[in-house]
């Protein structure tokens, strides 16, 4: 029931129509199917989109990995309680161990390799800003692990976006969304 589905889009009624379209971080293959119609429609038809971030630029993807980091000369172990450290360090080698058994054959037959996703997911952790590790963590479960290769629904759109040859951008930029992540203290975090 397609037309039923609430679609997340509005329309600004102007010549040509405008539209938001609120997306999810999540792989786009656990919502594709729940997105109406008209919000595809609305894509297809639109020259110009706009990304919270675009996630296509190499800088991007390097300032949002640089904005995780604690400042230079400092680890995790310097900033969290030694029983939260320790619990955290045993979970992470907990995940490392289980990897293997949580990707799928398909994941596997592209050659993914579980060392090589754990590394990619999780590998330089101990530089990492609370806030950020608290977000991997969240991350590395069985279920996140099995989705790992397919893109996100703002970087398939992103990516669609370009295949289509359509003019894009982005709304925000990174320091305007790591800045007050970084922001959080310790008991918010």
């Amino acid at each position: 029931q397609q037309n039923e589905l609430n679609s997340f889009l509005w329309t600004i009624k102007r010549d040509p129509p405008s539209y938001f379209f609120g997306t999810i971080h999540v792989p786009y293959t656990r919502v594709w199917d729940f997105i109406p119609e008209n919000s595809k429609n609305a894509f297809q038809q639109s020259h110009i989109v706009y990304f919270e971030l675009d996630l296509t630029d190499p800088y991007t993807i390097s300032a949002l990995t640089s904005c995780q980091l604690l400042p230079q000369g400092k680890n995790l172990q310097d900033v969290l309680p030694r029983d939260l450290y320790h619990r955290l360090k045993r979970h992470l080698e907990y995940v490392k161990l289980m990897m293997p058994s949580w990707m799928t054959p398909d994941q596997k037959g592209k050659g993914l390799y579980a060392d090589y996703l754990f590394n990619a997911i999780a590998g330089n952790w101990e530089q990492k800003r609370p806030v950020w590790v608290m977000l991997m963590v969240n991350s590395l479960t069985e279920v996140d692990i099995k989705s790992r290769g397919v893109p996100v629904l703002d970087l398939f759109l992103a990516q669609e976006a370009e295949r289509l040859r359509k003019q894009t951008g982005a709304v925000e930029k990174v320091e305007e969304q790591c800045h007050p992540l970084n922001g959080l203290n310790f008991s918010q975090v």
